[in-house]
This record gives C-alpha cells, structure tokens and sequence, in this order.
C-alpha cells in the first residue's frame, strides 16, 4: 500500500515514480504467486473503458483486486461504498485509485461519469455490479448505462477462488441491447467461484 501512494519529493524525479511504480508491480506479483493465485492479463487495448468485478463475496476481494491492479499496472479507478473512507483509510483508499458513492443522496452518477469519458484520453472506472458482498439475485445496470453512454467498452473481471485465478477475461462492446448484452456477460462468469 505505501509504494501506490503519491509520495511528494522535494524534487520533482519521474524516475523515483517510474520505479515506485515498477517495485510495486514486481511486489504485487510475487505475493500473488507465493499465495497460489495466477493473473489472467487479456488487459484491453484501449485506454478508457469501464471493468466491473465479479464475483464480490469476501473482503479478501479488495485485497486481491488492489493486488492484480498494481500486478498489472492498470490505473483504475474504482468506486466504493462511502463508509469505507473515513479516519485514516480515505486518504490512503483516494491516493490508490478509490472513489466514495454515497449511494443515498448520489444524483447523476452515471451522466457524471460519461462526461468524465468524455473528458479524458485515459480513464478506467471499476464497478462491482453486485454493489454488496451479500447474495444478490440482480445486479445493478448503472455500469452498462455508463459504458454505453461513453461509448466505452466493458472489461470482464473475476477472481475464481476455485481455480485460483484472477484477472481481465473477455472485454465486450454494449449494443443498446440491455438484456442481450447481460447474457452474453452471465455466460462467461458462469463459471468463476467466489
């Protein structure tokens, strides 16, 4: 955690930056590899797209998923429950990529995230489309309609505790076609184990 965050130097060195950023790829991967889990790496060529993460089960998901991001090098930003930055976590959970969602009184999240698509040449947003760890029998339609209305394609994430893999599989172009385009999305997670 300490080698995401934005260190200031009294000099402004890209190279300290470059390797920060290199440490905590090489870091990131061995402690992968030493506790068992393998990265699936089919990153999109693209570099603005929205990643939804599936299954969400455990809060071992969050220290997983930081880990396969900085593995990867992908500079996501991904959007959380607003309980979750309080004390001394939000400013570490904000310098590592976090975004709160006050899920009571957010209005216009998803026009607000098209318009940041919009606004940026680089810019990943992550979405866990369960929005709980609890079982959920429905998802949540906010990141189609955000993907759709950017014109941004959807990246499949998934940690399968079965097989010990995580990482990016498919990546799909949205069609306007909600309930299409949610089947041909169960089909591939059909058959990741949380």
């Amino acid at each position: 955690i300490i080698f995401s965050l934005r260190i200031k130097t009294t000099r402004n060195d890209k190279s300290f930056q470059i390797g920060q950023i290199f440490y905590m790829k090489l870091l990131s991967r061995l402690i992968l590899k030493l506790i068992g889990w393998k990265l699936d790496e089919r990153v999109p060529e693209t570099q603005r797209y929205v990643m939804i993460g599936y299954p969400h089960t455990s809060n071992w998901d969050f220290i997983l998923g930081m880990m396969a991001k900085w593995a990867m090098g992908l500079p996501v930003n991904w959007v959380a429950k607003h309980s979750m930055f309080w004390g001394p976590f939000k400013p570490m959970f904000i310098a590592m990529g976090g975004v709160p969602l006050n899920r009571e009184k957010t209005t216009g999240f998803i026009q607000k995230n098209v318009e940041l698509f919009a606004q940026r040449e680089h810019f990943i947003l992550g979405l866990m489309p369960e929005g709980t760890r609890s079982k959920t029998n429905h998802w949540k339609t906010g990141f189609y309609h955000i993907a759709h209305g950017a014109n941004v394609p959807i990246a499949l994430a998934y940690m399968d505790y079965k097989n010990k893999v995580i990482g990016i599989g498919e990546v799909i172009e949205t069609t306007g076609d909600i309930h299409a385009d949610f089947e041909t999305i169960k089909i591939f997670y059909q058959d990741k184990t949380g």
